[in-house]
């Protein structure tokens, strides 16, 4: 990784859950820096996200541009934007393959959504519609093992093994030419959490609210108390690593406000802390 890159930033494209909520897209993030992009994950509505970005002056986030994420694990909040990403990005002009980094499964995931559109990619390709003929290609790279899974002259990406489930789950950091960025993905407290995350410059992490957990159903407290963090886990661990801004993404309020989660948040942490909105653009 080359340091003549001094200057990266995080834009929030998608901080949803499976809730469909009109204001919330799906899960994607997008670390920018050295004039490239690098999404991790592609939820519902990652691309019309990622040309808002352009449009209020990313350019990098230009869908045409879009050519490597990272996905955090396959749940279909954090990948049902697969299909877009593969060939919008192609039919506005996209001309090298997308090359995506994730768990085991991802491979099969990726051909089978080809397979799925394959017309569509005959009709563009053999059809009067201009078109490339590699836009539409995708490169799998599927991560066995935590550890340095990218590195080029932009950045370094390492993955963490997270928390969530029987399927392997994944969260990422990236050490740009000027600060260390971690992004969870979906993950319950694990042995070594803290450690994989310390000393970071900007965590982003999934959250629920404890309050509004404890007035759900017996049923969904199981599950999310097992696959998710919550809101004091989430502080007792920010209190313990110390990020220089911690983001709040992908959080589940059970039915609180937004400021209530941050409340409970801040009953247990001094530190700074925000809840992201989509679009934001984290300097």
């Amino acid at each position: 990784m080359s340091a003549a890159h001094a200057s990266s930033r995080v834009v929030l494209l998608g901080t949803g859950t499976p809730n469909a909520e009109p204001d919330r897209s799906g899960s994607c993030v997008a670390v920018v820096t050295g004039g490239s992009s690098y999404l991790v994950d592609f939820g519902p509505g990652s691309v019309r996200r990622a040309k808002a970005a352009c449009a209020a002056g990313i350019a990098e986030l230009c869908p045409q541009l879009l050519t490597t994420s990272f996905v955090t694990h396959l749940h279909s909040d954090h990948t049902a934007g697969l299909a877009d990403l593969i060939l919008t990005p192609w039919t506005l002009g996209r001309n090298v393959p997308l090359r995506i980094f994730g768990p085991e499964g991802l491979r099969d995931m990726a051909a089978h959504v080809l397979e799925a559109y394959s017309v569509d990619i005959e009709d563009r390709l053999g059809g009067l519609q201009p078109s490339n003929g590699r836009g539409w290609e995708v490169e799998v790279e599927e991560i066995r093992s935590a550890g340095r899974v990218y590195e080029d002259e932009n950045v370094r990406v390492e993955a963490i093994e997270a928390n969530h489930g029987s399927r392997k789950a994944l969260g990422y950091r990236f050490e740009t030419g000027d600060r260390s960025i971690a992004i969870s993905g979906d993950t319950a407290p694990f042995d070594g959490w803290e450690e994989s995350l310390r000393d970071c410059d900007l965590l982003l992490h999934e959250v629920y609210s404890a309050h509004g957990l404890s007035l759900m159903d017996p049923e969904w407290q199981a599950y999310h108390r097992a696959m998710h963090t919550s809101s004091e886990e989430l502080a007792l661990l920010a209190r313990e690593v110390r990020p220089g801004l911690l983001v709040l993404y992908h959080h589940l309020l059970h039915g609180v406000p937004e400021e209530d989660l941050l409340g409970e948040i801040r009953t247990l942490y001094d530190g700074p802390v925000m809840i992201g909105k989509d679009l934001q653009i984290l300097e």
